[in-house]
């Protein structure tokens, strides 16, 4: 896809287009600053205009005050566009390149960089390398740019936080969807306020082939919670959540001559009896209580606390090594993996509002405590078949219980932090923000068996800062600039080897300007931002030999547009556009993962320095809207459009650009809904995934496929 414009231009146009805008539609508004208005009760919803978020100051803050770039979708979205899985969610989402995430967890790469631990749940960390359901999902929000300041190691192009459904409201929803992928998909979502006691129980069922050949799904998650309101000042949040997901471990396609295969999209190149050999099935609980104290007006106290469990049980075959050009062959290889792994953390949060020289403050004093164990066993590839055909694989049937030598690692991981934050109000027109934060992150890891057994450890200690200036002339208008430094201790992910135990963290920094701006008393509104990300150490996992790599240093500038609307006359709108150009910009690393062409045998050895970075396009572009047109009845419609990414750091395979288009239509009463979804309306060819560090394991796109829903709510 190419487009024939200079990004910095169509900044600084669309810059003074929207302020023209906003001048004209703030004329006939007031200067003044907006009367205050105190809600009592459950928050209504926006609809498709998200005017705050918490994800990121860990408080209720308007967006137009935040110095950052934060998209959030919100339920309607969710909704609307029958979104089951992040990666259905996360193509709503400007500057987000999607991974496979070798077939058994969520995984994106946010502004150029991998978000591979980046996930967050109602502000704790989520890191299990699981897929998540949204039935539990009340909105998501993506703060993009470094986040360490309240939230610690990781997040350097951004992360994602799910925003869960909690009491507090009376509702009652059940809803059950077909797919033309045989697929049946049951939720609910009841709910009962009190006094004193609320309660709510969200949860789904789900089983499912798919247009992958032998891909299947079999799910379960449920949901509960309890608020209890134990004074007017003192609140009690219990949260639990189970989810259990089996599915088959898909890795995709192999690459020939700088392309993916062209094969039909269902091509499997796994066992024959995939379901038995190639599944993974991960089983996720975890529980939370969160208790919130009011002292007075301007003093308030938060103490959260999550414990998880995590299992999972990884199967695959799929391609190994490099693939024979010449012959056009392949080896494939059967492995096995098992991981446990269970934590807990600790949050505890003072918020103090004063004032002080005329200026107005709101200051977060935080700490945070947690303790991880991960243990795995990994067994080593055995080769299942050679010289497999790369256009018409015939793989025979995999015993998973013939496996190769087994290595076991055990870690653990010990946070401890404090972190200060100030939000401060000068006068109505400018605000700043201001944070810091100081961590301390040990890890062990024994590791027993394999070529490399040993007893490992390090402690990396780091400070964390963060600071931006909001100026906003009118209501309607608001600028901004910010600079943010993350840190990312060698093996957060993953655990300790021989091969990276004496590495630095990878650092991050990232300074953005930008513009909100609100038209038509909020019903519209819109985010300009141009930002510069680097980041130093980079460091991948080979995914045949599983050795680091040392990428180097990578930057990313970029520019991104953003708009929602509520508009009148029953319109909702959510769009985006990214423009990100991300490269390696210093490396002494190569890429050998494709052969020299003409030689099967010999390894090319491509450097990594001047390379864009993987699975990023340069350009991209979103959009979704719904109109109302009456007696009940919603039709809407979407597109996106990606441009080619690059499925390897040696830049020798291409992943093609794609077009997308998806519509929806819904009827409406008073308690039922019919929704039909059509998606890939015009049968696009694609590939929506790629590994990140592979030639190989890219993952085709869906073709043209509907799902039918119907839903009772009351």
């Amino acid at each position: 896809m190419t487009l024939r414009f200079k990004p910095g231009y169509l900044a600084v146009l669309t810059t003074l287009s929207l302020t023209s805008l906003t001048s004209l539609n703030a004329s006939a508004q007031t200067d003044q600053s907006l009367p205050e208005v105190v809600v009592s009760g459950a928050k209504s919803s926006d609809g498709y205009v998200p005017q705050s978020a918490v994800s990121a100051t860990k408080s209720e803050a308007p967006l137009r005050d935040i110095p950052q770039t934060i998209n959030v979708v919100p339920a309607e979205v969710i909704r609307d566009q029958h979104a089951t899985s992040l990666q259905d969610i996360m193509r709503n989402i400007p500057g987000v390149g999607l991974s496979t995430g070798d077939g058994q967890r969520d995984q994106v790469f946010i502004r150029g960089f991998t978000a591979i631990g980046d996930q967050f749940v109602d502000g704790f960390r989520d890191d299990a390398l699981y897929f998540r359901d949204l039935s539990n999902v009340e909105r998501l929000e993506i703060i993009k740019g470094p986040a360490a300041v309240l939230y610690g190691r990781g997040s350097s192009g951004g992360l994602i936080n799910r925003v869960t459904k909690k009491p507090g409201i009376d509702v009652t929803d059940a809803s059950i969807s077909l797919t033309s992928n045989a697929g049946r998909r049951g939720e609910i979502d009841l709910g009962r306020s009190g006094e004193v006691v609320s309660w709510r129980l969200t949860g789904a069922r789900e089983q499912s082939d798919s247009y992958r050949n032998q891909q299947f799904l079999d799910r379960t998650a449920i949901a509960p919670s309890v608020d209890f309101r134990i004074s007017p000042d003192t609140k009690l949040l219990l949260q639990a959540d189970y989810l259990e997901d089996r599915r088959l471990t898909d890795f995709g396609i192999p690459s020939y001559q700088g392309r993916p295969v062209s094969v039909a999209a269902g091509t499997y190149y796994g066992a024959a009896n995939a379901r038995d050999a190639d599944y993974s099935q991960s089983r996720v609980t975890s529980t939370s209580a969160t208790l919130t104290h009011r002292f007075d007006d301007s003093l308030s106290l938060r103490n959260g606390f999550r414990y998880y469990d995590y299992q999972l049980r990884r199967n695959n075959t799929n391609i190994s090594g490099n693939v024979n050009e010449v012959a056009q062959t392949m080896t494939v290889m059967h492995a096995r993996l098992d991981r446990n792994e269970d934590g807990w953390i600790n949050q505890t949060e003072l918020t103090q509002k004063l004032t002080l020289a005329g200026t107005k403050h709101e200051i977060l004093y935080g700490v945070e405590f947690g303790h991880q164990n991960k243990d795995a066993v990994s067994y080593a590839s055995t080769p299942v078949a050679r010289n497999v055909s790369i256009f018409n694989p015939v793989i025979p049937s995999v015993n998973p219980s013939i496996v190769g030598a087994a290595t076991s690692t055990f870690g653990k991981y010990d946070t401890a932090a404090a972190y200060l934050q100030d939000t401060i109000a000068f006068n109505d027109q400018w605000k700043a923000l201001l944070g810091l934060r100081y961590d301390s992150f040990k890890q062990k890891s024994l590791i027993v068996g394999g070529t490399a057994p040993g007893d490992l450890s390090r402690t990396d200690k780091a400070f964390s800062p963060r600071a931006g200036l909001v100026w906003q002339p009118t209501v309607m208008q608001s600028y901004y600039a910010s600079w943010t430094r993350s840190f990312q201790p060698t093996g957060e992910n993953f655990a300790l080897a021989t091969n990276n135990a004496d590495l630095s963290p990878e650092t991050t920094r990232n300074t953005e300007i930008g513009a909100k701006y609100d038209f038509f008393d909020g019903h519209v509104s819109s985010t300009v931002s141009i930002f510069r990300l680097e980041r130093d150490n980079i460091k991948v996992t080979d995914p045949t030999t599983r050795l680091i790599i040392p990428v180097g240093k990578q930057r990313t500038d970029g520019m991104e547009l953003t708009m929602n609307a509520n508009l009148k006359q029953g319109w909702n709108v959510l769009a985006g556009y990214a423009y990100l150009d991300a490269k390696i910009t210093d490396s002494v690393a190569v890429d050998s993962s494709v052969n020299v062409a003409g030689s099967p045998s010999v390894a090319s050895s491509v450097p990594f320095k001047g390379k864009r970075a993987t699975l990023t396009p340069v350009h991209s572009a979103n959009i979704w809207l719904t109109k109302e047109i009456g007696n009940g009845f919603t039709l809407g419609g979407g597109a996106n459009a990606v441009g080619s990414r690059f499925a390897n750091p040696g830049n020798t395979v291409s992943l093609p650009g794609y077009f997308t288009a998806d519509a929806m239509a819904s009827y409406r009463t008073t308690k039922y809904q019919v929704q039909l979804n059509l998606n890939n309306i015009f049968n696009a060819g694609y590939i929506i995934s790629g590994h990140g560090s592979s030639p190989n394991l890219s993952l085709p796109g869906a073709p043209r496929n509907m799902a039918l829903t119907l839903r009772y709510s009351m």
